[in-house]
C-alpha cells in the first residue's frame, strides 16, 4: 500500500511540474469574455482549452510538456496574440484601443527574448539597407554621420548568441530558420535538399511545433526545381517513412501546399497516396483527409449554419431551396474579388431566372467593410467575421478568395470553378 502510495505522489509531483500556466491581462475596457489557446502541429493550430475572464485576467493551465508557438485568439473582438512555450509559465499583457491589440508586453523572460530578437531581425531587414543608402550623403565626421555609424554597426552585429539549455526553443527557431529560410551570410551556400532531409528527418518534436515545417518544405520543393517534383517528393518520404507520425505530418503539409498553389495533379497523386496508407492515421493526416474529402465531386457539402445572415429566412445551406447553388467565399479585401463578384452580379437576375442560389460566405473581419460591401451584392451573405479563423475554412478546405462551388437540388457537389467565368460557364450565360 505503501509503495502504491508513493508511486501516485511521484507521478502527482511530475504532472504539477509538467504543467506551466499562460496569463493574460487587458485592461477594464476590453470587452471580450472569452479567450481560445491553441498550441501548433505543423501550420494547423490546435485547440487546447477556453477560458472566460475574471477581473480581466485569463489563466490558462497546460498540462502537459510543450516547447513551440502557441496563441490566444479572443473571437468576439477578433484579436489575436502569439507567443511561445519553453515550458515555463508565460506572463502577456495587453494594451487595447477601441477593442483592438495596440501593443503587447511579454513579461516572461523567454518571451521578452523571443520578442526583443525578432524586433532587431526586423530592423536589420527592413532599416539597415535604407540607413546604408542615406550614410553615402553624410560625412562621417557630422553628428548625423557619426549617429548614423553608430546605428548601422548595432543593425549589422552578429544577434546576441543563445543559452540552448536556457531557451532551448529559441535556440532552436533561430538556428533552424537562419540555416534553412534566413539569406546565407556571405561565402555561405543555401542548405541542400539533403540537408533539409536529414533536418526534417532527425529533429526533434519542435519541429512540429516550431511553424518552421511548411516553409522548410516550400525551400526543399523549391531546391529540387519544378522539373522533378514527384522525385523530391517520393525521395524525401522515403527517408521520413510515410508510416511513421512525422512521415504523416510532412505528407499531409505536402498535400495543402501542392492545394494552395493549384498543383492539382501532385495534390490527387500524393492525397491518394494518403487515402490508401494501412496504418493507423494521425490527426493531422486525418484532418487533411477528412477537410478534402468534405469536398470532393459528389459528396453532399457540409451543412453549414447561418450566424448573422442577409436576404433570406433560411437558417443554413440545406435549408436554402433551389435547382443549384452557387457557393462563394471571397473577403472585401481580396483583389481578385473585386474583379470577379461584379461579373457575378451581372448575371445574378439570369441565374435568378433559373432557380439558382448565390450563398456568400465571407472571410472578413472588419465589419464596416463587410456591411459595405454587401449592400451591393442581393444574394445570401454571411460572415463569421474572424477571417482565416472562420470555421468554415477548415470544413470547406478553402485556401484562397474567391473559392467556389456549384451544389445540386440535393446540396451535393456538381462542380468546382476555378473562376467566376467558368461558373458563367456552367450555366451558359458567358
Amino acid at each position: 500500500m505503501k509503495k502504491i502510495y508513493t508511486l501516485s505522489a511521484v507521478l502527482a509531483a511530475f504532472t504539477l511540474q509538467a504543467q506551466f500556466t499562460v496569463t493574460v491581462q487587458t485592461p477594464a475596457d476590453f470587452k471580450d469574455q472569452d479567450a481560445i489557446l491553441y498550441t501548433l502541429n505543423g501550420s494547423k493550430d490546435i485547440v487546447v482549452t477556453k477560458e472566460q475572464s475574471k477581473n480581466n485576467t485569463w489563466t490558462f493551465k497546460y498540462p502537459n510538456n510543450y516547447m513551440g508557438m502557441m496563441k490566444i485568439y479572443f473571437p468576439n473582438t477578433n484579436n489575436t496574440v502569439s507567443f511561445i512555450s519553453e515550458n515555463k509559465n508565460v506572463s502577456i499583457k495587453l494594451d487595447i484601443q477601441n477593442n483592438k491589440v495596440k501593443d503587447v508586453a511579454y513579461l516572461d523572460e523567454a518571451n521578452e527574448l523571443m520578442s526583443r530578437q525578432q524586433e532587431g531581425s526586423q530592423k536589420k531587414e527592413l532599416i539597415l539597407p535604407a540607413l546604408t543608402q542615406i550614410k553615402e550623403y553624410y560625412k562621417d565626421n557630422t553628428d548625423f554621420g557619426k549617429a548614423l555609424k553608430t546605428e548601422i554597426e548595432r543593425l549589422s552585429g552578429t544577434s546576441t548568441s543563445i543559452d540552448a539549455a536556457k531557451h532551448p526553443f529559441i535556440a532552436y527557431y533561430n538556428t533552424n530558420y537562419s540555416k534553412f529560410l534566413g539569406n546565407p551570410a556571405d561565402g555561405a551556400k543555401k542548405a541542400d535538399q539533403d540537408e533539409i532531409i536529414n533536418f526534417l528527418d532527425k529533429s526533434n518534436d519542435m519541429l512540429e511545433s516550431s511553424s518552421l515545417l511548411r516553409p522548410v518544405l516550400v525551400a526543399y520543393l523549391n531546391s529540387g526545381g519544378n522539373t522533378n517534383v514527384t522525385g523530391s517528393v517520393d525521395k524525401l518520404l522515403d527517408r521520413l517513412k510515410v508510416e511513421t507520425p512525422r512521415g504523416q505530418t510532412v505528407l499531409s503539409e505536402l498535400i495543402d501546399i501542392f492545394d494552395v498553389y493549384q498543383m492539382d495533379d501532385f495534390k490527387t497523386k500524393y492525397l491518394g497516396l494518403a487515402k490508401n496508407l494501412k496504418c493507423t492515421i494521425n490527426d493531422r493526416l486525418a484532418s487533411t483527409l477528412k477537410s478534402n474529402a468534405n469536398v470532393e465531386m459528389g459528396a453532399v457539402f457540409p451543412n453549414y449554419k447561418f450566424q448573422s445572415v442577409s436576404n433570406t429566412t433560411a437558417k443554413s445551406i440545406h435549408d436554402v431551396k433551389a435547382d443549384k447553388k452557387v457557393i462563394v467565399f471571397w473577403s472585401s479585401t481580396c483583389s481578385h474579388c473585386e474583379t470577379e463578384l461584379p461579373k457575378l452580379l451581372e448575371k445574378y437576375n439570369d441565374l435568378k431566372t433559373k432557380n439558382i442560389q448565390v450563398i456568400a460566405l465571407s472571410l472578413d473581419v472588419d465589419k464596416n467593410s463587410y456591411s459595405k460591401k454587401i449592400t451591393a451584392f442581393p444574394w445570401i451573405n454571411d460572415s463569421e467575421l474572424r477571417g482565416w479563423n472562420s470555421s468554415y475554412v477548415d470544413t470547406y478546405n478553402v485556401h484562397a478568395t474567391p473559392t467556389y462551388f456549384i451544389l445540386d437540388a440535393n446540396n451535393k457537389i456538381i462542380n468546382k470553378p476555378d473562376h467566376v467565368g467558368d461558373v458563367l460557364e456552367y450555366f451558359k450565360l458567358k
